[in-house]
């Protein structure tokens, strides 16, 4: 029986958690970032925390792990060898560590059982932790780690001491004599299936994940990626786009977004421009990819000029064990994926880079 439901309604509730999994507004999310960003600004350490970036820097940007429980309803679990893995790297390369929410798991589990169940995960994060280099950015699905007062005797428990919980960050860094900021959050405000909604914790935990565990379907399809951008992504990066030398990371949508474009947006950017090359190699590689992602009657979307300010992390929770994620290091900007390509093997795979000086608006 299960399979069969399995077959009749995984596509359904994959198209019905896209579509009704969030209710983002576009004058509370832009409300809310600039309350955010100002806020990190006005009192540095209160609810974030402001970085002077470098070129010998290294950041590595990571959300919504959503770690579980082991069950059937527990994204992470397929995900946490590749999670692993990639810590171990980055910790060995002194990368600094920003969790940038959802990382636990705690409207469909209780924190004790999360606790149980991901001991290696944490011993991983208490790594970055040792060498103080862990920033721990809190998400709706761990909004307990902000507002419970328990978090932080249940902080020393998993890490061995109590770690500061912020909202946000901002990696700050002067190029050509000008300052570029790269503001961090993960996303959810202006949310509102997500931004203290009651109903949707309830749901979630009482109906949706009895309902995911029986049936075993794991919503963050590898095709997620390669979408047009939701609207949540949209709004933030209409945010962004109105500010002048600033760039926005956030998670929360598990949509991977890179200089403000998801994956198949750049492709349609490519076939336009091959196109008018009359590259006629390209146009053939770039409609075979096109075709392997859209449904017969899809048509283009028009595009306006994107600033390449906006960048989404993805997930690491992928259906398939995949992790998403963003790099900083040395002046460069990347959106990463962490995926099994040999057996047995986790793999680094860039799959967008660029200079963080072109981020910077021109002077005009």
């Amino acid at each position: 029986m299960r399979k069969l439901l399995q077959r009749w309604l995984s596509s359904w509730i994959i198209r019905m958690t896209n579509k009704y999994g969030s209710r983002p507004n576009k004058r509370r999310i832009h409300d809310a970032l600039n309350k955010l960003y100002k806020t990190i600004n006005a009192e540095p350490g209160k609810r974030g925390l402001i970085f002077n970036l470098a070129d010998q820097d290294k950041y590595i940007v990571l959300s919504d792990q959503h770690k579980g429980a082991r069950d059937y309803a527990d994204d992470f679990a397929l995900a946490e060898k590749n999670y692993l893995v990639a810590l171990e790297h980055y910790n060995k390369e002194d990368f600094r560590y920003i969790n940038l929410g959802d990382s636990e798991e705690l409207w469909e589990n209780l924190l004790e059982s999360v606790i149980k169940h991901n001991k290696n995960t944490f011993e991983c994060e208490k790594a970055f932790i040792m060498r103080n280099a862990f920033t721990k950015i809190f998400g709706n699905h761990d909004l307990y780690w902000d507002n419970d007062p328990l978090a932080g005797f249940n902080l020393n428990r998993i890490y061995g001491q109590k770690i500061p919980i912020f909202e946000g960050a901002i990696l700050r860094a002067t190029i050509d004599n000008q300052t570029l900021d790269i503001f961090l959050t993960h996303g959810h405000q202006g949310d509102l299936q997500s931004d203290g909604n009651w109903f949707s914790k309830w749901f979630v935990s009482t109906i949706w994940a009895p309902f995911q565990s029986y049936l075993q379907i794991n919503p963050n399809t590898p095709a997620y990626d390669n979408q047009l951008k939701t609207a949540h992504n949209t709004m933030m990066y209409s945010w962004v786009a109105s500010k002048k030398n600033m760039a926005l990371i956030t998670g929360h949508t598990h949509q991977p977004v890179f200089a403000s474009l998801t994956h198949l947006e750049r492709i349609y950017i490519k076939l336009r421009q091959a196109k008018k090359d009359n590259d006629k190699e390209q146009l053939y590689f770039l409609n075979a990819e096109l075709h392997k992602r859209i449904k017969e009657g899809d048509k283009a979307p028009r595009f306006r000029k994107y600033k390449p300010g906006y960048f989404n992390s993805g997930c690491c929770c992928f259906s398939d064990g995949d992790i998403t994620g963003i790099e900083i290091e040395a002046g460069i900007i990347r959106l990463i994926k962490w995926s099994f390509l040999r057996i047995g093997d986790s793999e680094r795979i860039v799959l967008e880079e660029m200079k963080l000086a072109e981020l910077i608006d021109p002077i005009i």
